[in-house]
Formats: C-alpha cells, sequence, structure tokens
C-alpha cells in the first residue's frame, strides 16, 4: 500500500503559500505544517491556500519570491486567489480582466 500523499505542495520555503496538487472538497481534513485543520471551502488544483496567518498588505511569496499582497486578512488553510490578493506586478489576476477583442493579433 502507498502512503497518502499530501494534497499541497510547498515550493520553497520561504514560501507563505501552499500548492493545491489536487482538489479539496469544502469539510476535508487537511495538514498543514503538522497541523491537521477542516477545509472551509472547496479549492480547486493549482490554487494557493495559506501556509500560515496572512495579515492585509503582507506579501505573498510563492518559488520564495514575492507574488501579490494580501488585501484582506487570511486565516492559516484558507483559500488565498483574487478575493483576498492582489498582484503587484499586472492590474488585475481576473482572466476575464482583458475582452478578447482587446487583444492584438498578427
Amino acid at each position: 500500500m502507498s502512503p497518502v500523499k499530501s494534497p499541497l505542495i510547498l515550493l520553497h520555503e520561504r514560501d507563505n503559500i501552499l500548492i493545491v496538487r489536487r482538489f479539496i472538497a469544502e469539510g476535508e481534513v487537511i495538514e498543514i505544517d503538522g497541523q491537521s485543520l477542516t477545509a472551509t471551502s472547496s479549492v480547486d488544483v493549482g490554487h494557493k491556500l495559506a501556509r500560515f496567518v496572512l495579515k492585509k498588505g503582507q506579501k505573498v511569496i510563492r518559488f520564495g519570491a514575492p507574488i501579490g499582497s494580501i488585501s484582506a486578512d487570511v486565516a492559516l488553510g484558507e483559500h488565498v486567489h483574487t478575493h483576498n490578493m492582489q498582484s503587484d506586478y499586472i492590474p488585475s489576476h481576473d482572466r476575464q480582466a482583458v475582452k478578447l477583442d482587446e487583444v492584438e493579433h498578427d
């Protein structure tokens, strides 16, 4: 029998978020740094969960580098996405932010 793999990946030791590697259902018990938590919402593959409590204005660290800022306080294990994070580099994380007719084509 193979060991149960965590649904979360730590990309870099300095990261304050974890990457979801398989769908996590609301109510599922997950483990973050040895602490068992119950997922407060469903989270899709590729999204992020808070590895620590994150305060408004704090940088989001992924691959050991800042990728954005927290826009509202985030609890340990909470989903980190456009509702509580903003990019420091682009106006929006929302894929709908740019309409297809606004994109130049060759």
